[in-house]
């Protein structure tokens, strides 16, 4: 009986973890036969637990939603992690989930064994985060936009540019990425055939349904790092290319990495790629790094150089 009870757990852990099983593969995982896995969704089924089941041989089982939450099976470090995540979500982007949060952070807390507790309460006395100006985001649209990635479904959205027009879009989405203060969409913009990348508290009303889509060849491997490039230069005037004779790593205690592309080129060399409305600020900020350094492009910031260091030449002369 025991043997049984934990094999059910088992089962219903992995279950958790993937959105489908087939029953080879379950057996597989489990060390059992695809019988016995048949016999334990039985069990799993008569205590309650909503699992969907599909035939065929691309067929498999997978947890569905119940009218109650089935408890959720954490190992210790997920536990943590889980506990961490809701202790400081607070303070995130998203709108009217701090009340949640605290809400379940006090029911994990009171279910945490003895011996994570001490963990638990060093980890959160150790991390504290600097909360930053952002913009609140609706978390039904973030769950809808998450849905619609995991289902290749495309959306019809109203969304807003940075001068106010707006305009509607038909988006095949394929990745949300938190940059810390804002959420962005990759998506492919169906009517202008090209990717983009969105703001999401920019996208106006709740997004309206439309056919699924096949998958595209994506525009990067990486698509954090694609959408890191694209909020750091695209949206600005001049697209700055500077090499510092430093590490990248003392580059970045000048010049975050939420505004800047830093390029190790060795120990002592890094290309910094940003973008910037103006020429004055960068230029200020790099002379105030005290780092040496080489413009490479664009040429106005190398004519805007020289043109302040004359006047610097001429205001030091008195």
């Amino acid at each position: 009986m025991i043997e049984t009870s934990a094999r059910l757990l088992q089962l219903l852990s992995l279950l958790q973890v993937r959105r489908e099983w087939t029953g080879a593969a379950l057996a597989d995982r489990m060390q059992v036969t695809e019988r016995t896995v048949r016999r334990d969704i039985d069990k799993l089924r008569t205590l309650g637990y909503p699992i969907n089941a599909s035939p065929g041989v691309a067929g498999g089982y997978q947890l569905g939603a119940g009218a109650d939450l089935p408890p959720l099976l954490l190992d210790d470090d997920e536990a943590l992690a889980v506990a961490l995540g809701l202790s400081t979500v607070a303070v995130g982007p998203v709108a009217g989930i701090g009340e949640a949060s605290v809400r379940a952070l006090s029911k994990l807390e009171q279910v945490l064994p003895p011996r994570l507790r001490p963990r638990f309460t060093s980890l959160k006395n150790a991390v504290s985060r600097i909360a930053v100006p952002h913009d609140a985001i609706d978390p039904q649209l973030l769950t809808q936009l998450s849905a619609a990635i995991s289902e290749r479904r495309a959306l019809g959205v109203r969304y807003q540019k940075h001068d106010g027009d707006t305009s509607s879009r038909v988006l095949e989405p394929y990745r949300l990425v938190d940059s810390g203060n804002r959420w962005y969409l990759v998506a492919w913009d169906v009517h202008r055939e090209d990717w983009r990348t969105f703001r999401v508290d920019r996208i106006l009303g709740k997004p309206s349904e439309r056919q699924r889509f096949a998958p595209r060849p994506l525009p990067a491997k990486d698509l954090t790092d694609y959408v890191h490039r694209a909020i750091t230069r695209s949206p600005y005037r001049y697209d700055l290319v500077v090499r510092l004779y430093a590490a990248a790593s003392t580059v970045a205690e000048y010049f975050s990495t939420g505004t800047a592309v830093l390029e190790s080129e060795g120990p002592q060399q890094t290309v910094m790629r940003l973008g910037w409305d103006s020429l004055d600020s960068p230029l200020g900020q790099l002379a105030g790094s005290g780092l040496d350094f080489e413009i490479v492009a664009p040429v106005e910031l190398r004519e805007r150089a020289l043109l302040m260091a004359e006047r610097l030449r001429q205001s030091a002369a008195g």
